[in-house]
C-alpha cells in the first residue's frame, strides 16, 4: 500500500484503512502522491544553486518543504470538512481516501497529524534558517503564509492557481537557491516562474474538473470565475507559455523538455475533447472523477522531472 499511496491518492475502503500501517495512514492522509510536484521545485533549485550549496543543506530544505506541502493538504482537507465543504459526497471524497470525511479519522487525531508534520517541517526550516543567511526568512515567511491561507480564504476568492504559481515557482524554486547561496538573479526568477507552471497546470485542471461542486458550494476558484471553455483555452495557453518559455532560461539541455510532448499532447486532446459523463473503461477510470486534471498532472509530472534533469546537466556541464 506504501507504493499505492505514493504513485496515486488510492480509493481504500474501510477494511483496508483499518489494516494500514501508521505510515501508511499518513500517506494516504497526506496525499504524499502529488509530493513528487515539491521534490520536482526543490530539486530544479537546488540545480540551479550548483555548486555553491552543501549537500546536507540542500537534503534539508528538500525534506522540510515535503513536509511543508505535507501539512498543508493535511490542512486543506481539515478546514474543508470542518467548514462543511467535504460533506455529502463532494468531489474530493469521491476520486481518493477522505478519513475525516469517510468517518474512519477523528477530528482530533487528524490535528495530530497536523501538528506532528508540521512541527517537523517547523523544526527543519529553523535549522536550514541557522545554517545559512536568516534573509532567507523572507520566502520562508511567504510560504507560511500560503501555506497557511490558501484554503481559506485565497482558494474561495479565486486566488488559489496564482498563490500555487508563486509558491512551487519563483518561492519555492528562487527561496531554496537564495537559501543556498544567498541570492537570487533574474535569470533564476525566470527559471522559477516557467518551473512554477508545471504545478499551476495541475491545479487549473483540478479546479476545472470540480466547476460544477464548486460552484454548487459558491467557491469561486478561478475557472468558476472563467466557465469551462475558457478554463480549458486557459490550460492550452499556458502549457504552450511553458514550453515556450523554457527556451528562455538555459542552454541547449533544455531541449530535453521535448521529450515531454507526448503527455503533453494527451493533455491538450483531452482538453479538446468532450468530458465524459461517467467513469471510462481506460486507465483513467481509478481516478474518476478526476480528468482534465489526470493528463495536467502526469504532463508536470514528466516536464518537472525533465526540467530538474536538464538543470543539473547544464550546471555538471558548465553550460
Amino acid at each position: 500500500m506504501i507504493w499505492e499511496a505514493l504513485a496515486r491518492v488510492p480509493a481504500l475502503d474501510e477494511a483496508q484503512w483499518r489494516s494500514a500501517g501508521a505510515l501508511e495512514r499518513w500517506l494516504v492522509a497526506a496525499r504524499a502522491s502529488v509530493l513528487p510536484l515539491t521534490l520536482g521545485s526543490a530539486l530544479f533549485g537546488v540545480a540551479l544553486a550548483w555548486p555553491d550549496l552543501h549537500g546536507v543543506d540542500a537534503v534539508l530544505v528538500a525534506l522540510a518543504l515535503l513536509l511543508a506541502h505535507a501539512t498543508n493538504n493535511l490542512l486543506n482537507d481539515h478546514v474543508d470538512h470542518g467548514t462543511g465543504l467535504d460533506v455529502d459526497n463532494y468531489f474530493r471524497a469521491q476520486y481518493g481516501t477522505h478519513p475525516l470525511a469517510h468517518g474512519w479519522l477523528s477530528a482530533r487525531t487528524h490535528r495530530a497529524y497536523i501538528l506532528g508534520t508540521g512541527t517537523a517541517a517547523l523544526v527543519l526550516a529553523v535549522v536550514v534558517l541557522i545554517r545559512s543567511d536568516w534573509a532567507a526568512l523572507v520566502p520562508a515567511l511567504a510560504g507560511a503564509f500560503f501555506l497557511l491561507f490558501y484554503t481559506w480564504p485565497l482558494k474561495r476568492w479565486a486566488l488559489g492557481e496564482v498563490s500555487v504559481w508563486l509558491v512551487w515557482g519563483p518561492l519555492m524554486v528562487g527561496g531554496v537557491v537564495w537559501t543556498l547561496t544567498g541570492s537570487v538573479d533574474t535569470h533564476i526568477l525566470l527559471a522559477s516562474s516557467v518551473f512554477g507552471i508545471g504545478p499551476l497546470l495541475v491545479i487549473v485542471a483540478k479546479h476545472t474538473d470540480k466547476i460544477a461542486d464548486d460552484t454548487a458550494r459558491r467557491v469561486k476558484t478561478l475557472p468558476v470565475l472563467l466557465g469551462e471553455t475558457r478554463s480549458r483555452q486557459l490550460i492550452v495557453l499556458l502549457l504552450g507559455v511553458q514550453l515556450v518559455g523554457v527556451w528562455f532560461i538555459g542552454s541547449w539541455w533544455f531541449l530535453l523538455l521535448l521529450l515531454a510532448l507526448p503527455s503533453a499532447w494527451r493533455l491538450v486532446a483531452q482538453v479538446r475533447a468532450p468530458r465524459p459523463d461517467q467513469a471510462p473503461t481506460d486507465d483513467l477510470a481509478a481516478a474518476w472523477p478526476l480528468w482534465f486534471t489526470v493528463g495536467a498532472f502526469l504532463y508536470a509530472r514528466n516536464a518537472g522531472g525533465l526540467l530538474v534533469l536538464a538543470a543539473f546537466g547544464e550546471a555538471l556541464s558548465g553550460a
